[in-house]
């Protein structure tokens, strides 16, 4: 395959169809007893996070077979491709605490990387019946039971910004501090790559995130905050690279057209 993508629209519905498949994967887990186990990082993992990224493999190899992927599962396992100027990025269950606590609050998530940015990107939600999609240049949607709708990221409001954190992984005392000196109209927490679309939807306008991520785990989220508008760039402001060494993400900010 070329570096170009002669129709990412098109490549952007298929994989829709393909992140539908492994969440009706995950939802026949999530609907059993399930065994949680834990990772050499200490990390949970379940059969859903196996089955669905077995699914997404494979489809993601038919439909673009000489781009690699990189999936956390199989880099946790050794298997770890070398990223091109295009590769898929896989967090076929992002939330798994979220999976395991049965809140709803984990995704499904699926991106295309191109020369380090990400190009398109599928988010799936699908306890709370939800799906994102983004292609950067083209717009951003969501699905669900009212049908598909383009969404974009909001103007902050002149009340002050709606900020989304971490539900697992939040840091009280580092998030306080970087919102110092800001005007706060709200703050709640989310699970997943969930906080990125709520930026893209425009129901919040800040998610700081100072921790530890991982590239697989907001690639697809980014992209469809792009593709609506929005941004993740590090704390000096300089916007989020993909097909880093190790994949590791330094702290981020994803935020609207304007923080």
């Amino acid at each position: 395959m070329s570096h170009d993508i002669p129709d990412p629209l098109r490549l952007l519905q298929a994989v829709e169809h393909v992140v539908d498949e492994a969440s009706a994967i995950v939802m026949q887990v999530y609907a059993q007893d399930f065994a949680v186990r834990a990772k050499d990082d200490a990390s949970p993992v379940t059969e859903a996070d196996e089955r669905a990224e077995a699914c997404i493999v494979a489809a993601l190899g038919a439909l673009t077979p000489d781009v690699p992927v990189v999936a956390e599962e199989a880099v946790t396992a050794g298997r770890v491709p070398s990223p091109g100027r295009l590769f898929w990025l896989v967090d076929p269950l992002d939330g798994t605490k979220e999976f395991v606590s049965r809140n709803g609050e984990f995704t499904v998530n699926v991106a295309l990387v191109k020369d380090g940015r990400p190009l398109l990107g599928v988010v799936g939600a699908p306890a709370l019946g939800r799906r994102f999609a983004g292609l950067v240049g083209e717009g951003a949607w969501v699905g669900d039971a009212d049908g598909r709708r383009p969404i974009r990221c909001r103007a902050v409001p002149p009340e002050g910004l709606t900020v989304v954190a971490s539900r697992s992984h939040g840091d009280a005392a580092a998030l306080d501090a970087f919102l110092a000196g800001r005007r706060v109209a709200s703050l709640a927490s989310a699970g997943s790559s969930l906080k990125l679309c709520l930026v893209a939807e425009g129901r919040a306008d800040l998610y700081p995130r100072l921790g530890r991520t991982m590239e697989w785990d907001i690639a697809a989220g980014h992209a469809v905050l792009a593709a609506a508008g929005g941004r993740v760039a590090d704390l000096q402001g300089t916007e989020l690279r993909y097909g880093k060494p190790g994949f590791e993400n330094p702290h981020f900010v994803a935020s609207g057209p304007a923080d």
